[in-house]
């Protein structure tokens, strides 16, 4: 079990690194083909939505995203884990309008599949940081 968590914790830094890049294609093969996406004030998100979306923002010149994931807890039961963790993302516009960051927790759900970890569920309770004017 000691190398499944290491392995889910690389999935996150590889996701994470990946987000960052602005590459799409590393971040969707980090994926069940069944995901879903659960975040605060709409409708669960499937897989072919958020590729959707991720692939809109890689070839639109969307935002650029950087953030940081501390995670508080990895558990594995057979080929299901779970993590949670503290997220802080932070969205830069292309447009050159001020970044936006988003901080709170998330709760994933993995499946392995074929030997290797994949991403099932995602519950994102990200929240605006107000930060007050310096």
């Amino acid at each position: 079990m000691q190398n499944d968590e290491a392995q889910i914790r690389q999935l996150v830094t590889s996701w994470m690194a990946a987000t960052k890049a602005g590459d799409a294609d590393t971040v969707l093969n980090l994926i069940a083909e069944d995901a879903v996406f659960l975040v605060p004030g709409r409708a669960p998100m499937r897989k072919a939505e958020f590729a959707a979306a991720a692939r809109a923002q890689a070839d639109h010149a969307g935002p650029t995203f950087d953030g940081i994931s501390d995670i508080q807890e990895v558990k594995v039961v057979g080929d299901w884990a779970f993590m949670w963790a503290k997220l802080t993302v932070i969205a830069t516009p292309a447009d050159g309008s001020p970044p936006i960051e988003r901080a709170g927790h998330t709760l994933t759900v993995f499946t392995k599949q074929n030997g290797k970890w994949l991403l099932a569920r995602d519950a994102n309770l990200l929240s605006p940081v107000h930060r007050p004017p310096t």
